[in-house]
């Protein structure tokens, strides 16, 4: 029960991030003087709408998004006498382009406002862990029955047995030096047998031996390979947990922008890498393990959600809404139409092509023909229409689940 509460509360979080969205730009439309016909959340057959001044606010059908129509978006629009003087192409560039950011504009303001939440009543974790290879724990050596589920074990393992303890520096597996806890584990995993283990606690340097113990664990092979089981060297540490920083009323928005900067870079290369991940999709679809880190539809991030809430994680849930906020604001932001980000670039391409224009004495040129930028535009609409389907189909045949 609790899951479907999760699941509705989640997809209810998106529409009411997308309506914001959409109301960013209406609000800086309106402000600046530009002619906001309708504002609509949905797509499909209206189910209400009412008129307040001269714009119509309604709902429709399908809860899949919304719109902001402003008179004038492109040159090639069709307009009513009154609207000619305040179509939105025909404004300065400024106020242009403070309209097109400000729907992605509002969602980094959700994002940053949600992430302050967070700190103030759970604390944020650290995205930038100690580098060093440093023992959080020690524990027997248990396999891995399934991709992310660990079988059981006993006793003290491998590691605490050679006397390594928790807090412990590992500078040196085998023949290999690590710098790294992953340099550690991936060295430990080509080893078997007693291996030479090198430490450093309290100063003092030291060598133990420790008797790799050969374990299952899922490998996953290239960016679309699928965890595979395999038999790898293991001695049984952990590495070491930091706990959230909690912050107060003051301390927390410092820490919020510092936060929300280090996951900004962390999207960035997550968003980079989502042409890679097609293969990862239709081998998902085809029956094959969903990789965690494949990209996911509004379907699948309500199924996130829902998994959060059955599990009463309702600090993942903000979280991953504050995440959700920040990717689709990047997303819009991309130079291409038909998103924000394509006409902002094309009211930025305009504005200094008439700097240039005047500077040689010329008078400023016509807009640029949309019409023309038709056959680019939709070379990207199938490709995202495409992607996204592609994510809803594997979102429902094999979605990503935080619990199995």
């Amino acid at each position: 029960m609790m899951f479907a509460i999760g699941i509705a509360l989640f997809a209810l979080a998106i529409l009411i991030s997308v309506a914001l969205h959409e109301c960013g730009h209406m609000w800086v439309a309106r402000g600046t003087g530009m002619k906001v016909r309708r504002y609509f959340v949905g797509f499909g057959p209206t189910l209400w709408s009412t008129r307040r001044g001269e714009i119509e606010y309604g709902i429709k059908a399908v809860p899949l998004g919304g719109f902001c129509d402003i008179a004038g978006m492109t040159p090639v629009e069709d307009l009513e006498p009154d609207e000619t003087e305040r179509a939105m192409y025909k404004q300065a560039t400024w106020k242009r382009v403070a309209t097109l950011f400000a729907g992605p504009g509002m969602n980094f303001v959700i994002c940053l406002v949600l992430i302050y939440g967070i700190a103030l009543v759970w604390g944020l974790p650290n995205l930038h862990p100690p580098t060093k290879a440093i023992v959080g724990e020690t524990a027997c050596v248990a396999p891995e029955v399934a991709p992310g589920k660990v079988g059981d074990c006993t006793g003290p393992g491998p590691a605490a047995l050679a006397g390594i303890r928790a807090g412990d520096v590992v500078v040196k597996v085998g023949d290999t030096p690590v710098s790294t806890f992953e340099d550690m584990a991936a060295a430990v995993r080509k080893l078997h047998g007693t291996v030479p283990v090198v430490v450093e606690r309290g100063g003092a340097t030291i060598t133990t031996y420790v008797d790799v113990t050969p374990t299952q664990r899922y490998i996953s092979k290239g960016q679309a390979g699928k965890p595979e089981p395999a038999t790898v060297g293991a001695m049984g540490v952990g590495a070491i947990k930091t706990p959230p920083t909690h912050y107060n009323v003051l301390s927390a928005i410092p820490a919020t922008v510092a936060f929300a900067g280090d996951l900004t870079v962390e999207v960035g290369k997550a968003l980079v890498t989502i042409p890679t991940k097609v293969g990862a999709l239709v081998h998902a679809i085809g029956g094959g393990q969903r990789d965690p880190q494949t990209p996911m539809s509004v379907v699948g991030a309500s199924i996130i959600g829902g998994d959060t809430v059955d599990h009463g994680l309702w600090v993942a849930f903000w979280f991953f809404l504050a995440q959700l906020n920040l990717i689709l604001g990047a997303i819009n932001l991309v130079p291409l139409l038909p998103f924000d980000g394509g006409h902002i670039a094309i009211a930025l391409f305009e504005k200094v092509r008439n700097l240039i224009r005047s500077a040689r004495g010329m008078v400023a040129a016509a807009p640029v023909n949309y019409l023309k930028l038709m056959p680019a535009t939709y070379v990207v609409l199938v490709f995202v229409v495409g992607y996204m389907l592609l994510t809803v189909t594997a979102d429902l045949v094999n979605p990503i689940r935080l619990f199995q």
